[in-house]
């Protein structure tokens, strides 16, 4: 099946497509989605989302201030393990904008009070993922066997049709979201003429009320969007360079593992206890205890 990128128009369903300012009440329902609130007052919600040429490389999807919480969100079709990296350079340009605003000093005495941040991916590519997931910034960290002094979590949601069931029924307009991508998919995967699958995808959702005023609205827009980011081609390109990756990873840890599974029957043979063993594994390898105990245990005979 191939696959639709609908970065644009994610974003675009949460905008009063008139003056181009945010439908606050559907950011208000993704809010309670996400959180298991029931705030209802949405002239609170203030949007702070970096959209200034300055700082164009750390462009973030939607971010906005509720009670005191900073919702950072990311809209991903691809599977990107750099997210917590990403949500850190966004989050340190948001607590920059605070802290200018802030009357007192940030090297004063007096604590600065800054929001909590929340980091939130939505995907929906075509790779098959978990409903539910955690990414980690420390995941990235080339030392596992030093304490880091610094974390980052990211949830991401699978927003797939058919996945993340509580959260898409909670929120309606992500879910009709979810609804017409399914749509879309469908209608592009069972045509040739792409531009004629997407028009019939959007009529048929418009009649049967999934996202109905918000295409309506923007038909034209919508199918500019999904015309120009849905390229077969190259998509049939990053296809082929997802494979050639994989298979250069699936070979890099089949040789690691090989190399794990040596030294431990080399160790056993020659005498060595397990807990040398374990200790040579996280010297060679930079795995953590707990990992080297476990690679260990695997082929300590």
């Amino acid at each position: 099946m191939c696959i639709l990128h609908v970065h644009d128009s994610f974003c675009q369903i949460f905008l009063l497509h008139s003056n181009r300012k945010y439908d606050r009440e559907a950011l208000l329902q993704l809010y309670n989605a996400l959180n298991g609130t029931e705030y209802e007052d949405a002239s609170q919600l203030q949007i702070v989302t970096i959209e200034s040429a300055v700082y164009v490389m750390m462009k973030n999807d939607l971010a906005y201030l509720l009670a005191g919480t900073l919702s950072m969100y990311e809209h991903q079709s691809t599977w990107n393990p750099n997210m917590p990296v990403r949500f850190l350079l966004y989050l340190a340009q948001e607590y920059q904008t605070v802290i200018e605003q802030a009357e007192e000093s940030l090297y004063g005495t007096k604590q600065i009070v800054l929001p909590t941040p929340q980091c939130v991916v939505f995907y929906n590519g075509t790779k098959d993922m978990l409903d539910e997931q955690v990414l980690r910034l420390s995941d990235a960290f080339q030392n596992k066997r030093s304490r880091a002094d610094v974390e980052l979590t990211v949830r991401m949601y699978n927003i797939n049709y058919g996945h993340s069931s509580a959260l898409l029924e909670k929120c309606r307009v992500l879910g009709e979201y979810a609804e017409f991508v399914s749509v879309a998919r469908e209608h592009v995967s069972e045509r040739k003429n792409t531009e004629t699958a997407l028009l019939d995808a959007v009529n048929y959702c418009i009649e049967n009320g999934i996202l109905k005023d918000f295409l309506r609205k923007n038909r034209a827009e919508v199918l500019g969007m999904l015309l120009e980011e849905f390229d077969v081609e190259k998509y049939e390109r990053s296809l082929k360079k997802e494979g050639r990756e994989e298979g250069i990873r699936e070979g890099i840890e089949q040789g690691i593992e090989q190399g794990i599974r040596c030294m431990v029957e080399a160790l056993q043979e020659a005498g060595q206890t397990r807990e040398y063993a374990v200790s040579k594994v996280v010297e060679k390898y930079a795995l953590s205890e707990a990992e080297a105990v476990r690679s260990v245990d695997r082929y300590w005979r």
